[in-house]
């Protein structure tokens, strides 16, 4: 019985006529062919004259061979020019009977093609099979291992200290270039090496001193690291040698004249500090709060104008804090013993011959090992500031003043050009109206009429009052997300010298996590700012207790905002409470009653309410309330 045909794909065309017309030859031929189209590595068979007699199907998929192939020379299929000497390896395979390897380059790829003798029959050397392995992938792991080991030689040479790596026995198996320059001899470090090779972990550092030829001694300190991998038996170590010879010589350098100059520079430190604390006018100190040990610059000594080195003491200082100002600074002094926070206060002296100087005082609060409390900071003469303050507090009211003045005196023009027109009509309806009552006899509609025009009139006068106050006080306001405890902030701060100078106790007390809300923001801090102002100007004349002002904020149930301005000044009359937020009405001999309506008319324009209240003790309290912002 035939054998089945074999797949035109294959390699095997003609390979039946090999095996005979024996049946049983020819089916076990075609099995053979199967199991070789199954293997997946290129097989080729050549024949003794060195022509293709078959070959598998991977090697049609991998070298593109293809039937028509069958046959021809090896010499004359391209895909196999490659194999420049083939034939007469092949020749040297059938002869010897020992199969053969050489590389084959297929483009890209790379194969290892192993030949080997096959016998038809009784006849040796019938032929080769030609075996193609592909090692591209193997060749590229080669090449990438080549590189790095370049890469990590090139590296490790880079390195200026010497690096070896050492077996167990000591034996060098691999060091940098700097390792191999030295030259030095190991056998006077073995001991060492040997102590440090025995752990299994990382290794403490050991310091040898190290005499070089042409050197001299050297010190070296000797770091050993563990070169170990899971899969391998042998264990390596990696050993670096730092040359500290430099700083250990620097360490030892600190002899009578590096100490001379060390103090030398001290010494100009000390004078260039000294200096310049007398051109800026500022003195130093620190205060040991348990003890009460004070330690003054001389800078701050010529700022009291006491003797230098006289020993300073709190009740000194008070001799010559001005009266008025003692009381303040005792309770800043104090509240800084209870918390231990930093502090800044300003304060006047009153000097032997009554001249007055503005001291500008900061410190911060520090604790040792033991927990005790230390002050240091440093104190500054602001004297010619305030004066020139002081000087530009005075032309800035008088500035105010004329702008009130002319801001008034547009008001009343703008009033008088508009009122009178609709004035003048009253005037003339009246006038008509006494004539025709008196005729005889009397006008009667017509009188009523001439009335009806007079009150016409008398209501546009009124309207036009109203307008014009309205374009006088009102205007357009952008609106934004305002924190107000950071706009609170930032008018305490541009108010605080101001309220130091007229001796107020300034304390906030803001609420955390105050929701934001929607408004002006320089609308709502003039606000803040003109009760401020006010709180201030109510105690301007309170000289028997402490001048303490407190502005808080706080969140109401949530939809609200409230800000809170408390002084303990002359306070306010229950009776005129209600008229204290109206247009022109003041308490202040000098005021002009425009403050707080205005106030009143932003915070309504911000959909809100001020309103004033007297406290329970001395004082008074005027708050403000306004909507949080829509949360999304």
């Amino acid at each position: 019985m035939a054998a089945p045909p074999v797949a035109s794909a294959s390699g095997w065309i003609g390979f039946r006529a090999l095996s005979g017309d024996d049946a049983d030859a020819g089916a076990a031929s075609t099995d053979l062919t199967n199991i070789l189209d199954a293997v997946e590595v290129p097989i080729v068979v050549l024949q003794r004259d060195f022509t293709i007699a078959g070959f598998n199907k991977a090697t049609a998929d991998e070298l593109r061979l293809s039937p028509a192939d069958v046959g021809r020379a090896s010499r004359d299929i391209s895909r196999l020019a490659g194999l420049t000497s083939l034939e007469d390896q092949c020749s040297e395979v059938m002869a010897s009977g020992v199969e053969a390897r050489t590389d084959f380059r297929d483009g890209d790829r790379w194969f290892v093609v192993r030949i080997s003798p096959y016998a038809n029959g009784e006849r040796r050397g019938s032929g080769t099979v030609l075996t193609f392995t592909n090692v591209t992938a193997f060749r590229a792991s080669i090449d990438q291992v080549i590189y790095e080991r370049e890469c990590t030689k090139a590296i490790l040479n880079a390195v200026p200290d010497p690096l070896v790596v050492l077996s167990a026995d000591q034996r060098i198996h691999a060091g940098n270039r700097a390792f191999y320059s030295m030259f030095f001899e190991l056998a006077s470090l073995r001991t060492r090496l040997k102590g440090m090779l025995s752990g299994g972990r990382a290794f403490d550092p050991v310091e040898v001193n190290q005499v070089f030829p042409g050197e001299g001694p050297r010190r070296l300190i000797l770091h050993a690291h563990p070169l170990a991998s899971p899969n391998h038996p042998e264990r390596r170590v990696l050993v670096t040698f730092e040359d500290v010879t430099a700083r250990k010589q620097a360490e030892a350098a600190n002899d009578l004249s590096a100490i001379a100059e060390r103090k030398d520079g001290l010494r100009r430190s000390e004078a260039f500090l000294t200096e310049a604390q007398r051109l800026s006018l500022t003195g130093s100190f620190s205060w040991r709060v348990s003890t009460d040990e004070i330690t003054w610059s001389d800078e701050l000594y010529r700022i009291f104008e006491f003797d230098p080195g006289m020993p300073v003491t709190l009740d000194l200082i008070g001799t010559r804090v001005h009266p008025e100002d003692l009381p303040l600074l005792r309770a800043a002094l104090e509240g800084a013993r209870d918390t231990g926070a930093d502090f800044e206060h300003e304060h006047r002296l009153q000097m032997p011959d009554g001249s007055i100087k503005y001291l500008r005082m900061v410190a911060h609060g520090t604790r040792n090992e033991d927990g005790r409390l230390e002050y240091v900071g440093a104190v500054q003469d602001v004297t010619a500031t305030r004066l020139s303050e002081q000087a530009l507090g005075k032309a800035q009211s008088e500035l105010a003043h004329v702008a009130r003045v002319s801001a008034l005196s547009t008001l009343t023009a703008s009033i008088a050009h508009e009122v009178n027109q609709p004035l003048s009509g009253i005037i003339t309806n009246a006038s008509t109206c006494l004539r025709m009552l008196a005729a005889d006899p009397p006008d009667i509609d017509g009188a009523r009429e001439t009335a009806r025009r007079a009150i016409r009139d008398g209501n546009r006068a009124s309207e036009v009052i109203a307008r014009v106050r309205t374009l006088f006080t009102k205007k357009e306001f952008a609106t934004e997300s305002v924190d107000l405890n950071g706009a609170t902030r930032e008018v305490a701060a541009l108010l605080l010298a101001e309220l130091q100078r007229n001796r107020v106790v300034l304390q906030l007390e803001l609420a955390q996590s105050l929701p934001p809300v929607t408004g002006d923001r320089i609308q709502l801090q003039q606000v803040i700012l003109n009760l401020v102002r006010n709180a201030s100007d109510a105690m301007a004349t309170v000289e028997d207790r402490p001048r303490r002002l407190l502005i808080g904020t706080e969140d109401e149930d949530g939809d609200r905002v409230r800000v809170t301005v408390r002084d303990t000044g002359v306070g306010v009359d229950p009776q005129n409470v209600t008229k204290l937020l109206d247009a022109f009405y003041t308490t202040k001999s000098e005021g002009m009653g425009i403050g707080l309506s205005v106030s009143r008319s932003i915070i309504e324009r911000h959909h809100g309410r001020l309103w004033a209240e007297p406290n329970d003790g001395p004082g008074a309290t005027f708050s403000f309330s306004i909507p949080v912002s829509q949360r999304a």
